[in-house]
């Protein structure tokens, strides 16, 4: 009987192409394959034309999809390539390592807290109870440290490599012809074990247990010539079967949690170190190149180089390709390498195509040393029903999962589009991040931008999401009630309802409608309810362009802002300076938003309220009654100077009757602070109002004229403040009109300082504005 270790890197191309070699040589009778056994059935799929690597086997916990672990496979893996020829030969192959359900257990069990001591057990000394006596270690002579890194850096140091990646990718990757590469690699491996010492690691040694007994099972099943192909690591502790009894009781009584095993597509991008994964790759891409061009001398490589930097619109000629390869194949013999490697290749093009500019190297690694490939899965593998039908709609609305970025503007006036735009939303309400959306131009209106990117971890999303339902609409309609049921914030669940509109759920808009309509009935926080309107009522706009019944929410929304407005004088008084600036945000976006429903009722309750906070009565807003008639207002200075200002806009206070309020609150009996704050309020946002009526300027004027020096101090922040949000042109022609006594940029004009020949060269400009003959002579 024979037994062939095959210690490997679990992604490589040299490793892949010696295996291969090995196995063809030796002919094995049956092959074991690092990897969690309940995955057996899966192996069935390897070389059927669907399923393209790269891919991955997903293991998963059914009652918690989160839990789970990816095992990956390129086409220039090693156990990739194990598998493949296992299914050509028609001989058996099997996973060999601890079955995921009890690492799995092991995991739980590691993360649970331990037990607390009992006192009563005599086997508990008392100095284990007392942490300041903590027990004397045992006499033993454990190596000192060697340094830092992993055990293989070592052997890459003494190498003369600073990485061990390096060092392997020289050593074994790059490596040709028949050398006995994977005794040099057990022999390796078992120096370094014997120098460090073992891990405490129960996980760790169980599996290599486990792997053992899987070897003792294909002797007993009669099977001669073994391979097997696992981690470089593991190779020294299989070389020994005779202790049967301790792996057995390692074993014995493992806790075990139930999984289940898929296929899935994975990405380059996932195989690199860059995604986090343990045992990635620097360069998924490029190992892709040398397993199907082993004999390149760059020429390819730097060919294919060339031809994207020209469909990026950069100018590479054939005879910066030759120089590149010139110098790539210059750099590797001065380091005493067969070929150029990446390093020597990226040398050569960072100094004949990019002129020594790096940021283009940025373009090659995204496109081809990392690459954006993604790989198959056949549609008759084993999936959830939802990822079939997510998958069913991918294909029909031809919307394809890539790796790499892909933007799409959707016309939400055309069918497909529409249809893209509702998977889309619901896929983001189930938390599956396949698109990002932006706006074009609008809520509401007929274009959306969304830019796509597929991650195979959304698999896990969706198998989580699948106890949810069947269909994507199913699911989307039943995690939405879910999330709606669970919230207790009205804000809340008016933005899930903005959310769930355009993904045209009508039980799901059903039940957030009621909810909305029981809390808001509940509710008597005036902010609560202030913060909810602008977003029902872009909601209430949906209908337009979506086809979907939005009007449904415009009877809420009447009856919200029927509340708004009878409690919210109330609310605009007896509060400070932080209180009073995030109301005065809310009302802004409140008249904003009734501006926008275009609801005469609702516009009327609303600007009778601002009548109410600003202390302006019907009759003084009219302009009846004396002159020397005003009002006073309760409320916060800065509400009550944006409410006047918003009845200004509205043209409910203007002329007299608005000039003869700002008096009242500038006038010597208001103190000079709450003045200003009123100032602050009525000028938020511009100070259009002082440029244009010379009235009001004449008010602000005379007010700022007459304050004592103590006050005016006391209040310059204030009033620095509420000019800063002025634009610059306005804060420009204020300056000039305090500049000209009052009198704006009306600079008088005099005939001696009036030029003629300036004024005259606009006079054709003018005339052919007006659509006018010009006269030669400009006269």
């Amino acid at each position: 009987m024979a037994i062939h270790l095959l210690g490997i890197r679990h992604h490589g191309p040299g490793s892949a192409r010696n295996v291969r070699t090995f196995l063809e040589s030796v002919k094995p009778d049956i092959v074991l394959v690092e990897g969690p056994p309940e995955a057996d059935d899966l192996l069935k799929w390897v070389g059927h034309a669907g399923l393209r690597p790269p891919v991955a086997m997903l293991c998963y916990q059914p009652e918690n999809p989160q839990h789970s672990v990816f095992y990956p496979f390129a086409e220039f893996s090693p156990e990739w390539q194990a598998i493949l020829y296992a299914q050509t030969q028609h001989i058996p192959v099997r996973f060999m390592d601890l079955p995921i359900s009890n690492q799995f257990g092991l995991e739980k069990e590691a993360a649970a807290p331990p037990a607390p001591p009992n006192p009563s057990d005599p086997s508990t000394s008392q100095d284990a109870l007392n942490p300041s006596n903590p027990p004397t270690p045992p006499d033993t002579e454990t190596p000192p440290p060697v340094g830092e890194g992993s055990p293989m850096s070592w052997l890459a140091k003494a190498a003369g490599f600073q990485n061990e990646e390096k060092w392997w990718e020289h050593m074994f990757e790059n490596r040709a012809g028949e050398d006995p590469v994977f005794d040099a690699v057990q022999e390796a491996m078992q120096a370094l074990r014997e120098h460090f010492p073992d891990r405490d690691d129960r996980r760790e040694k169980c599996r290599e247990a486990f792997m053992r007994q899987s070897l003792r099972t294909a002797e007993k099943e009669m099977f001669g010539n073994i391979a097997v192909i696992c981690g470089a690591w593991h190779v020294p502790a299989l070389t020994d079967l005779s202790g049967r009894k301790e792996d057995s009781e390692l074993l014995k009584g493992l806790p075990k949690i139930k999984t289940e095993c898929t296929w899935i597509p994975w990405t380059y991008q996932r195989l690199s170190y860059t995604s986090g994964y343990g045992a990635g790759i620097f360069s998924p891409g490029w190992y892709e190149h040398i397993w199907n061009y082993p004999k390149d001398d760059g020429t390819r490589w730097l060919s294919t180089v060339a031809a994207l930097f020209r469909a990026s619109q950069m100018d590479v000629s054939s005879a910066h390709v030759m120089e590149a390869v010139r110098l790539a194949s210059s750099l590797a013999s001065l380091r005493q390498l067969p070929r150029p490697s990446l390093e020597e290749l990226n040398e050569a093009t960072l100094s004949v195509f990019c002129q020594g500019e790096d940021i283009r190297l940025t373009l090659i690694r995204e496109k081809l040393i990392v690459s954006d490939r993604i790989g198959e899965v056949p549609a008759e593998t084993p999936k959830p029903p939802l990822q079939v039908d997510i998958e069913k709609l991918q294909k029909r609305l031809r919307l394809p999962p890539t790796a790499d970025w892909k933007d799409y503007t959707l016309d939400l006036r055309k069918d497909t589009d529409l249809e893209r735009s509702v998977l889309l939303h619901r896929l983001l309400l189930l938390n599956i991040g396949w698109g990002t959306f932006s706006e074009s131009s609008g809520k509401g209106t007929f274009k959306e931008q969304w830019r796509l990117q597929w991650d195979p971890s959304f698999s896990i999303d969706i198998i989580e999401k699948g106890s949810y339902g069947n269909t994507v609409q199913e699911a989307t309609s039943s995690f939405v009630i879910k999330k709606c049921q669970e919230a207790k914030s009205l804000k809340e669940v008016a933005g899930l309802l903005a959310n769930t509109l355009p993904a045209e759920l009508p039980r799901a808009t059903e039940a957030l409608i009621r909810q909305i309509n029981d809390l808001s009935a509940a509710s008597g926080d005036v902010i609560q309810l202030m913060e909810v309107i602008p977003g029902l009522v872009t909601v209430s706009r949906y209908g337009n362009v979506r086809k979907t019944d939005a009007q449904q929410v415009v009877g809420i929304l009447e009856s919200m802002i029927t509340r708004v407005c009878i409690s919210l004088p109330a609310a605009s008084t007896a509060i400070d300076e932080e209180a009073a600036t995030e109301l005065l945000a809310l009302f802004a976006k409140m008249n904003d938003s009734l501006n926008v429903m275009q609801d005469e009722a609702a516009l009327s309750q609303w600007l009778t309220a601002l009548q109410t906070i600003a202390g302006i009565t019907a009759a003084s807003a009219s302009g009846a009654g004396s002159s020397t008639s005003g009002t006073s207002s309760s409320a916060a200075p800065l509400i009550a100077g944006y409410a006047t200002r918003l009845l200004a806009d509205h043209k409910i206070l203007q002329g007299e009757s608005l000039v003869r309020t700002f008096f009242l609150a500038m006038s010597r009996a208001t103190a000079p602070v709450t003045a200003a704050a009123w100032v602050e309020g009525f000028l938020k946002g511009s100070g259009s109002f002082l440029l244009v009526d010379n009235n009001l300027w004449d008010v602000v004027y005379g007010w700022v004229g007459q304050l004592e020096a103590d006050n005016f101090t006391e209040i310059l922040p204030l009033l620095r403040r509420s000019f800063a949000h002025f634009t610059q042109p306005e804060r420009k022609k204020l300056g000039e009109k305090v500049k000209t006594g009052n009198k704006g940029s009306d600079i008088p004009v005099s005939e001696s300082n009036f030029d003629h020949q300036r004024a005259r060269k606009g006079i054709p400009v003018v005339l052919q504005l007006l659509g006018l003959r010009t006269n030669p002579n400009n006269t």
